[in-house]
């Protein structure tokens, strides 16, 4: 009979230490923050083509296309993101357990809200993202961890653009 494999455990510490000029307090901290804006972008990802598929109604049109816009922008920022945790020595998260309990956004709902619900949520969703990313600055800069200061700075920029966006669509 074959040996039982060993279960897999946390990723083991780097087999070389990571010298890039910051601590390992402060590379864990920064990887810990960046770890849960990778579950926020990742679940906004998911909520976001989930609308795409089932928005209906009047604004189909615009809102499936801007939805199409929104959640191909967010698939390619997951990547940034977990590569800049990478380069600080640490593992990324990436399974649905992880992103759920990482996450401080809700899942979409199991319905398909009307289509300016929809709205309001992605709307909700980017703002709480761009609060995420907003909450990482103090330890990168405190790190002069500038790689770091300057994904967050694009992913604010987008966040808070698309939520502009979103709530204008709100407006009577």
């Amino acid at each position: 009979m074959a040996a039982a494999k060993k279960p897999r455990g946390p990723a083991a510490a780097p087999a070389r230490p990571v010298n890039i000029g910051i601590s390992d307090t402060d590379r864990q901290a920064i990887a810990g923050g960046l770890g849960a804006l990778l579950a926020d972008t990742y679940t906004l990802y998911l909520t976001t083509h989930n609308f795409h598929w089932n928005v209906t109604g009047p604004m189909f049109n615009t809102l499936h296309t801007m939805f199409m816009q929104q959640y191909t922008e967010l698939w390619n920022a997951v990547d940034p993101i977990a590569e800049r945790i990478r380069s600080l020595g640490h593992p990324a998260p990436g399974s649905y357990a992880q992103f759920s309990a990482l996450s401080s956004l809700p899942d979409a709902p199991s319905a398909p809200p009307r289509a300016l619900e929809m709205v309001r949520l992605l709307a909700e969703g980017h703002e709480a993202v761009a609060r995420t990313a907003r909450g990482i600055f103090p330890v990168a800069e405190a790190a002069n961890d500038q790689p770091t200061a300057d994904l967050l700075t694009q992913r604010l920029a987008v966040h808070e653009m698309a939520a502009w966006m979103l709530r204008s669509l709100l407006e009577d």
